[in-house]
């Protein structure tokens, strides 16, 4: 079946957004670099092979090397309406086993898959015992936290919105102002799962939270330690970030109007 609805004349442009689930192991984060692998770039000419035209995409974040991403949403225009189940099924048919696209949709012509989204979620991973089979997918950790600490800390971080302190040095963001509304601690099977969801993230900034609430929870550091760590706006004064293959993009949210 062709990819383009064949009632369909030439408009001057549609915008798409697609859903997309990755592992991020193999790739160099999601933004475009020089020798090696993104998942943008792999997004963009599997679409610009299928649909035969340039295409650049724009997604709803910058995941960084090694990072997951369960739910993350990109946009691309293009000139034709598209039969969007069949283009679906050809860009998973033709991307790696480990970029999967789940749905694509019409959107308005000035929706935006980075500035619209409302909100991000994102987990991170921690597995209390050796297990071969997550060792690329969660932190591994040979102690026990204290759960009730860090979910002290947590609720802490709702109290703030400049957390320049958990931000990457030498990034180009106008503001270092975000909304956290809500940050959880949760043992499961042996593993802990801390989930986060905020308006915006800065770069590296849930894996530095995630540094310093476990050094809180390894006695390391004091639970209101962490008001004179977000006050000081200094990178220095949190923890260490942990690992990227724990972090998990798992939810991005957007207005229902957005959507045709």
């Amino acid at each position: 079946m062709c990819i383009f609805a064949r009632f369909t004349k030439i408009v001057e442009s549609l915008r798409y957004f697609i859903e997309i689930a990755f592992k991020g192991k193999n790739y160099h984060g999601w933004q475009i670099q020089p020798d090696a692998v993104s998942i943008q770039e792999t997004l963009e000419g599997a679409l610009s092979t299928l649909l035969r035209e340039k295409i650049d995409i724009v997604g709803a974040g910058r995941t960084d090397a090694g990072v997951h991403a369960k739910q993350i949403f990109a946009h691309f225009d293009f000139p034709e309406v598209i039969e969007l189940k069949e283009l679906c099924y050809k860009l998973n048919s033709f991307l790696p086993k480990d970029i999967a696209i789940n749905n694509i949709a019409h959107v308005k012509d000035d929706a935006h898959a980075r500035f619209d989204a409302t909100s991000r979620t994102y987990e991170y991973q921690i597995c209390l015992e050796k297990n071969p089979f997550t060792i690329d997918f969660s932190y591994h950790l040979n102690q026990m936290p204290d759960l009730k600490k860090m979910n002290e800390a947590a609720k802490i971080l709702l109290n703030y919105n400049d957390f320049q302190c958990f931000s990457k040095s030498k990034t180009d963001v106008k503001t270092y102002h975000c909304i956290i509304t809500f940050a959880e601690w949760t043992l499961t099977d042996n593993k802990l799962l801390f989930t986060i969801t905020a308006d915006r993230f800065l770069r590296n900034m849930v894996r530095a939270i995630v540094g310093t609430l476990l050094e809180i929870g390894l006695g390391k550091l004091e639970v209101n330690d962490l008001h004179d760590i977000i006050k000081s706006k200094n990178r220095s004064e949190a923890g260490t970030s942990v690992p990227a293959e724990g972090l998990y993009l798992i939810r991005v949210t957007y207005p229902k109007e957005l959507f045709i």
